[in-house]
C-alpha cells in the first residue's frame, strides 16, 4: 500500500520486526541510497527525497504516479536486502540482483516518460 511507512515496510520485507529499532539507522541509510538512485533516474520529487524515521510514506516519495510506480517498493526492498542481509546462496543473490537491475531499468524508462510529460 502506498500510504505505508517506507521504513516499516522495508523492515518487514527484510524480516526485521517494526518494534526492533536497533538497526533503523543502517536501514534508513540504505533506503536513502536507493531512493537517491531512483531520483537520479527520474523517480520521486525533483528536489530529492530522504527518510529519517518511519513517518515518511511511499506516497510521499512517489506522489501522484503511484499506479505507474508499483515496482519502487520491490526495488528498494531488493537492494536493501542485498546489502543489509544478503541471502546465503550465490544463485539467490544473483537472481535478486538481476531482478533489481531489471526493475531499475524499467523505472528509469518510466522516469524518462515522466520527465518528458512535465
Amino acid at each position: 500500500m502506498m500510504t505505508d511507512s517506507i521504513l516499516t515496510s522495508v523492515k518487514m520485507a527484510i524480516g526485521v520486526a517494526e518494534e526492533y529499532e536497533h538497526f533503523d539507522p543502517v536501514i534508513v541509510m540504505h533506503i536513502n541510497t536507493y531512493l537517491a538512485i531512483l531520483n537520479q533516474v527520474g523517480i520521486g520529487p525533483p528536489s530529492g527525497f530522504s527518510i529519517h524515521d518511519k513517518t515518511a510514506t511511499w506516497s510521499d516519495f512517489i506522489g501522484a504516479d503511484a499506479k505507474k510506480l508499483n515496482d519502487v517498493q520491490t526495488y528498494v526492498y531488493l537492494r536493501v536486502k542485498l546489502v543489509f542481509d544478503p541471502p546465503p546462496t550465490a544463485a539467490v543473490i544473483e537472481a535478486m540482483k538481476h531482478e533489481a537491475n531489471e526493475i531499475e531499468w524499467r523505472l528509469s524508462a518510466i522516469g524518462d516518460e515522466l520527465q518528458e510529460s512535465d
